[in-house]
Order: C-alpha cells, then structure tokens, then sequence
C-alpha cells in the first residue's frame, strides 16, 4: 500500500491504535495457556477483524508474529 494511503487510515482518528491495542490483547489472550477455550473462540474473530486495518498500516511489513500457530491464522487470512 501506498505511503498516502496508509496516513490517510491514521489520520482516520482512533482506529489504528484501537485496531492495534485490541489485536495484542487479543493475541496474548489467545496464546496464554490459562485462557478457556470458549474465550479463545471468541477473541479469535476479533482479532481478525483487526487485520485490514493493520495490514492498511504495514504492521506486518514492520513485525513478524513469533507464534507459529498464530503466524499461520493471520497468514492465511491476508491471503
């Protein structure tokens, strides 16, 4: 995405650092052994609901996901 395009999603107001706190809380929730898996269930849509919005801002061009299992669903769901 285009350098413009990506400020244009920041300049957006709160989404990009709402997308980006709710994603990492998301994340470490999912990965913590301690959270039930009916939790689990329902973060994960909520955390992939997050990936236009840090994709848009090249997160994933900046930092890698060391989570394999994790890498794994966000890469399949960016295509």
């Amino acid at each position: 995405m285009h350098r413009h395009a990506r400020l244009q999603v920041v300049e957006r107001g709160n989404e990009a650092p709402d997308a980006l706190t709710t994603f990492v809380a998301c994340a470490l929730a999912m990965l913590d052994p301690m959270t039930p898996e009916a939790l689990r269930r329902t973060l994960e849509p909520r955390l992939l609901a997050q990936l236009p919005t840090l994709k848009a801002l090249g997160v994933f061009d900046l930092f890698q996901i060391r989570d394999e299992g994790l890498a794994a669903l966000i890469a399949d769901e960016l295509g």
